[in-house]
């Protein structure tokens, strides 16, 4: 058996994983948000451990699995969220900084202003933003007490939520390639820490963990942090690197799109580092037998959040389930789009001053027409991505795996497919980053190849596009063009 531990922003899931790669056991609790001041987001690194362990726990009894049993543990994570500890008493030093938080914005501003933007995105395929882990560091470094005395004396270590996770199952300071690959300090073309960088934001490279694969037998759990089980760590990636693999898109031009609160597209580039290209992410995607394979990642800030918003600000749907019935009530929206820029707009604009904007209200419009947009809105903005990423890797899109709560909507993955113009897949098994970690370990300890990752993903359902050309490209002229008009709203601070 595999333990999967899922380690998210807003809660933990631990999955057991049978030979099959078949999930028999499960546990999943929510844990506290901490929001010091506005932009600031924390999480407490002992409630995040207790909390994990008790899952792990419960999950290896839900599925039954005894001391002898189990054959490996994988680690999937929130991204780019900091922690800190000392390495003698395994306490945390301050809370971790969350990747959402963006107290640092500032100072990504005085980097930018100072031109090394284009540093940055050459080595590390990312921007310049609070996002990523390398300020919220140096953020640390300079405003906890004493901390960059014990960071260079060796009492202190920095990482990512796997790091935390992997020091306290094993006692060894590791992150693997995908996690090391967001933190704004991986040189993502060799895979190692960039030396420039560390001397940019000020961080010391002992304080950093030793870059690991992420298959393979990376450490050893120790008993009493496991329920007296010892076994390798063996699989260990990013949330949405670990959904790419759970996906088996394992060969360049294969992408996947986790529909959530926010959406993330990913398309596997290969093993070379893609170039910088303009609203994109290159990263990482996965180290595995000292064989990269990167890929090429847009964020979309705002898709399942339009239709929470229609819910829970507008009063229009009394829950999210009602929009599939709204929207196929009508025959087409009738020239109502929605671009959802509640917080800006994400890839391919990346535009932070663009705002949320309807276009195109009758008299006769009504709550299926508000309804219809906010779920077209997702489908465009993927495909905005979807478009961008193609012309970046001269690699068309065969087919989009989906994954996500938004998945659920057959009227949205139907239309994401006619939009599109190729195949939207659903997998059977819907917790794809949990799976990608189990298969990550399993292949780290030797049960299973890639090539039967590959047979053992299997498919729900497919959606075919059927919309003609035409339509298409009417509908695209007045997405594009309502997102002209989001760009260019004139507001009283701007």
């Amino acid at each position: 058996m595999i333990l999967a531990i899922d380690q998210g922003t807003t809660g933990s899931t631990c999955l057991v994983f049978d030979e099959q790669a078949q999930p028999v056991g499960r546990a999943y609790s929510e844990f506290t948000q901490h929001f010091h001041q506005p932009g600031w987001v924390e999480h407490d690194l002992n409630e995040i451990w207790e909390v994990t362990h008790a899952l792990a726990g419960q999950a290896l009894k839900d599925a039954g699995v005894r001391p002898g049993q189990l054959a490996a543990v994988g680690i999937t994570n929130q991204r780019e969220t900091v922690c800190v500890w000392d390495p003698a008493t395994e306490r945390p030093l301050h809370n971790a900084i969350v990747w959402q938080d963006r107290r640092t914005a500032a100072r990504c501003e005085e980097l930018r202003a100072v031109g090394v933007e284009g540093l940055v995105r050459r080595r590390t395929g990312l921007v310049l933003d609070p996002y990523f882990s390398a300020t919220k560091i140096q953020w640390l470094l300079e405003h906890v007490p004493g901390l960059r005395e014990r960071a260079e004396n060796g009492s202190a270590m920095f990482g990512t939520i796997d790091s935390w996770l992997a020091f306290k199952l094993t006692g060894e300071h590791l992150t693997d390639a995908s996690n090391a690959s967001r933190t704004m300090l991986c040189d993502i073309a060799c895979g190692e820490w960039d030396s420039e960088l560390l001397e940019l934001f000020g961080i010391p490279l002992h304080a950093l963990p030793r870059i690991c694969a992420s298959a393979g037998r990376l450490g050893e759990t120790r008993p009493d942090m496991l329920h007296g089980h010892s076994v390798p760590l063996a699989g260990i990636a990013g949330d949405q690197q670990a959904a790419l693999f759970g996906q088996a898109c394992l060969a360049p031009g294969m992408g996947k799109n986790t529909y959530g609160t926010g959406s993330f597209v990913l398309l596997n580039t290969g093993p070379s580092a893609p170039a910088p290209a303009t609203g994109l992410l290159g990263t990482v995607a996965w180290d595995i037998e000292q064989r990269r394979a990167y890929a090429l990642e847009a964020s979309i800030f705002v898709t399942g959040a339009a239709v929470q918003w229609l819910r829970d600000g507008l009063g229009i749907i009394a829950q999210a389930s009602e929009a599939e019935g709204l929207a196929d009530a009508l025959a087409s929206n009738e020239g109502v789009y929605f671009v959802p820029a509640l917080t800006g707009l994400g890839s391919p604009h990346w535009d932070p001053e663009a705002r949320g904007t309807i276009v195109g209200l009758t008299r006769g419009s009504g709550r299926a027409h508000f309804a219809r947009a906010a779920l077209e809105a997702i489908a465009y903005q993927s495909l905005d991505a979807v478009r961008a990423m193609e012309a970046a890797s001269g690699q068309p899109l065969h087919e989009l795996r989906a994954d996500g709560g938004a998945t659920a909507n057959r009227w949205l993955m139907q239309f994401q497919a006619d939009m599109l113009g190729v195949p939207v897949v659903l997998p059977q098994m819907t917790e794809t980053t949990a799976l990608g970690a189990a298969f990550l370990a399993g292949l780290g300890v030797g049960l299973w190849s890639v090539e039967d990752l590959r047979r053992t993903w299997r498919e729900q359902a497919r959606f075919e596009p059927r919309m003609g050309s035409d339509e298409r490209a009417q509908l695209l002229a007045g997405w594009h063009a309502a997102v002209g008009r989001a760009r260019n709203i004139v507001t009283a601070d701007r």
